[in-house]
């Protein structure tokens, strides 16, 4: 019976956290994004992509970013060639609010459970940053492998690092220790 309880407790705080805030992040994108007389995305996708270009060209890459017209993603653009989009789904928002849904549903102490977010956060946004610009060059150079970049090994890695640091909360920091 106990099982049953530490299931529903982990649930409801998981859903709980999420759906909060997910609400909160959708009203932040309302608020922010712009689709009616033209197209502007919201102050974090520009950032990101933003940063993703000056990553590119810490990397030698001539880069820039251009709001998409037809759309709300910013164009990643190489040597004049507009290579990649970034959309909202691409900043890694999404899956923060998954990564501290999860932590929160596996609460330790207060002040470790909050730095353990904080760093986590931005450790998930760096390396979505770092795995922007990095699949950003693979399509300059291997126009021909954008389903294998873009859709499997780039999604895993950021996937991947978000697991890790479950893993690692769950094994060195939750109450389940």
């Amino acid at each position: 019976m106990q099982s049953n309880k530490t299931v529903i407790i982990f649930l409801v705080k998981f859903f709980g956290t999420y759906a909060l805030l997910f609400l909160i992040y959708s009203f932040y994108l309302n608020a922010t994004q712009t689709t009616s007389d033209y197209y502007s995305c919201a102050p974090i996708t520009k950032t990101v992509a933003n940063q993703s270009k000056t990553l590119l060209n810490v990397f030698g890459y001539t880069s820039e970013i251009k709001q998409s017209e037809s759309e709300l993603s910013m164009r990643l653009i190489i040597n004049d060639k507009d290579i990649a989009r970034v959309v909202e789904g691409c900043n890694s928002i999404s899956i923060i609010i998954l990564f501290i849904a999860f932590i929160v549903s596996f609460a330790g102490k207060f002040k470790t459970t909050f730095l353990y977010i904080i760093f986590g956060s931005f450790l998930i946004f760096f390396i979505n940053v770092l795995r922007i610009s990095v699949i950003t060059i693979a399509l300059y150079e291997y126009p021909q492998y954008e389903y294998i970049f873009h859709d499997i090994i780039f999604p895993a890695i950021i996937y991947g690092v978000t697991f890790l640091l479950w893993v690692i909360w769950v094994v060195k920091f939750s109450k389940l220790r």
